[in-house]
C-alpha cells in the first residue's frame, strides 16, 4: 500500500523540491550556452589525437639532477610566498577584525552603536571588501610593474587579498560564537582587547586556527598559479618549461607541486590535531 502512495504524501516537501529542482535546471542551461560547455568535443577523433599526444609528452618525467634542485629551491619558494604572505595578511587582518567586530564594541552593549564607532566599522568593512574582491591574480600584476619580477610580487598579491578574506570570516566568527562572556567582561568596565584575549578568542580559538591554516593551504596553490604572471616559485618555472613544450619538464613540475599540497595537508591536519 505504502508504494501506491502519492509522492506529496510521502514527502511533504516533494512539491518544493521538484520546484527547486526544475529553477535550477532552468538557470543551469542558459549558463552552459555562455560558457559553450560542450565536453563532447573531447572525444572527437581529431581532439584526441592532440590530446594523447600532448599527455605522451609528460613521461618519462625529467630527473636531471641540476633540474630537481632547480625545482626543489623553487618548491622552497613557493612555500616562502605563501608563508610569509599569510603573515602579513594577518597582520593587516587582525587589527581590522578587532575594530569593525561589534560584538568588541562597548557602544553596542545598549543595542545601537554610536555614530562615529559604527562609521568607522562600515569603513573598515568597505576596506576589506576592496582587498578581497580582487583576485591575487590582478595583483600580482600590479606589484610585478611595482617592484619587478619575483617572489616580492606573490607576497604582496597574496597578503592583500588574503587579508580581505581573513579579516571577513575572522568577523564572522567571533559575531557568531556566545557572546554572554565578552559582553559581561564589557559591562564591568574591560576593554577591547581584554574582552578578546579573555573573553572572544579562547572559545574561537580552534575554528579560527583551522580557518587560518586553511587559508595557508590555498596560498600555497596560489603562489604556484601567480608564477605564471612573473611571480616567481613553480608556477614561474611550469610557464617557462610550457614555453618550450617541455612535457617532462612539467610532469616533474606537477609532481613535486603534488607532494608539496599533501605535505601542507598533513601539516595542517597535524595542528589541528595539537590545538584541538
Amino acid at each position: 500500500m505504502s508504494c501506491m502512495i502519492a509522492p506529496q504524501l510521502r514527502d511533504p516537501a516533494w512539491f518544493a523540491r521538484i520546484r527547486f529542482a526544475v529553477l535550477g535546471i532552468i538557470l543551469l542551461i542558459p549558463a552552459l550556452i555562455a560558457t559553450e560547455f560542450k565536453p563532447w568535443l573531447l572525444f572527437e577523433e581529431q581532439n584526441l589525437k592532440i590530446t594523447l599526444k600532448f599527455l605522451g609528452d609528460f613521461f618519462p618525467p625529467s630527473l636531471d639532477p641540476s633540474f630537481l634542485k632547480m625545482i626543489a629551491m623553487e618548491a622552497w619558494k613557493t612555500i616562502a610566498i605563501a608563508t610569509v604572505g599569510i603573515f602579513l595578511a594577518l597582520i593587516l587582518a587582525i587589527p581590522m577584525t578587532l575594530i569593525s567586530t561589534r560584538v568588541l564594541s562597548i557602544s553596542s552593549l545598549s543595542g545601537n552603536m554610536n555614530l562615529l564607532p559604527f562609521a568607522l566599522r562600515q569603513t573598515i568593512r568597505l576596506i576589506l571588501i576592496f582587498m578581497r574582491s580582487i583576485p591575487e591574480l590582478i595583483w600580482a600584476l600590479v606589484f610585478v610593474r611595482v617592484v619587478g619580477l619575483g617572489p616580492a610580487a606573490g607576497v604582496l598579491a597574496i597578503a592583500l587579498t588574503y587579508a580581505g578574506m581573513l579579516g571577513k570570516i575572522y568577523g564572522e566568527i567571533l559575531e557568531s560564537g556566545n557572546t554572554d562572556s565578552s559582553e559581561n567582561l564589557l559591562r564591568n568596565g574591560a576593554g577591547r582587547l581584554q574582552t578578546f584575549f579573555y573573553a572572544v578568542l579562547p572559545q574561537n580559538l580552534t575554528e579560527l586556527t583551522s580557518y587560518t591554516v586553511y587559508r595557508w593551504e590555498c596560498a600555497i596553490r596560489s603562489s604556484a598559479v601567480l608564477g605564471f604572471v612573473g611571480a616567481g616559485g613553480l608556477g614561474q618555472q611550469m610557464d617557462n618549461s610550457m614555453r618550450m613544450f617541455n612535457g617532462s619538464e612539467v610532469a616533474t613540475i606537477l609532481i613535486i607541486f603534488m607532494i608539496l599540497v599533501a605535505l601542507s595537508d598533513s601539516f595542517s591536519d597535524l595542528l589541528r590535531k595539537q590545538i584541538v
